[in-house]
């Protein structure tokens, strides 16, 4: 029986593509990109740093921003596991343009923007509701739709919207304490 044989891992060869190549145009992580690439992350009460300080340079804290979306959107809780995916996951690398950064900065960047981290998932969520992303009856995820089921207790009213909103928030909550825990 002949098997499959991938190509040899020691052969050398040249690579002409780009990351960008390799990232597809419907990917989600160009909506997470251009989501915050159109934010006046200063506005919304993230800190900026100048870069006149010693030491090493800071980084840009929309690569941050974006590192945190993806990892809220793809149950990634841990700083440590962003950490890793960084390192690995070729639509990060193309969504961070390749930075590493440690789980330490990488904690510490939501624990020192805990309120507008906050806001500015609960903005993202609303937009992606708005474009038809997210619904209550519809989800679309990579052109698949899938259909939710809904009976009569679960149906949603004026007050159990409100709950569910803070059910949201508490979930945003639990997600930045996660990371604030893991930081150490």
């Amino acid at each position: 029986m002949a098997y499959i044989v991938g190509t040899d891992r020691y052969q050398t060869r040249m690579i002409t593509t780009s990351l960008d190549d390799l990232i597809s145009k419907d990917n989600s992580v160009r909506v997470i990109d251009s989501y915050v690439e159109s934010l006046d992350l200063e506005n919304l009460g993230f800190i900026e740093y100048s870069g006149r300080n010693r030491g090493q340079s800071p980084y840009r804290r929309s690569d941050l921003l974006k590192l945190h979306i993806y990892g809220y959107l793809n149950k990634i809780r841990s700083s440590r596991a962003l950490e890793t995916e960084a390192k690995r996951n070729l639509e990060l690398m193309w969504l961070v343009n390749c930075i590493t950064p440690d789980h330490g900065t990488i904690a510490g960047f939501v624990q020192k923007n805990n309120a507008a981290f906050h806001n500015t998932l609960r903005n993202l969520t609303l937009i992606l509701k708005g474009w038809g992303l997210i619904d209550g009856e519809l989800i679309v995820i990579d052109g698949t739709k899938i259909h939710a089921q809904n009976s009569k207790h679960n149906c949603i009213t004026q007050s159990g919207l409100y709950k569910k909103i803070e059910y949201a928030e508490a979930q945003i909550n639990a997600y930045l304490m996660a990371i604030a825990k893991d930081e150490v």
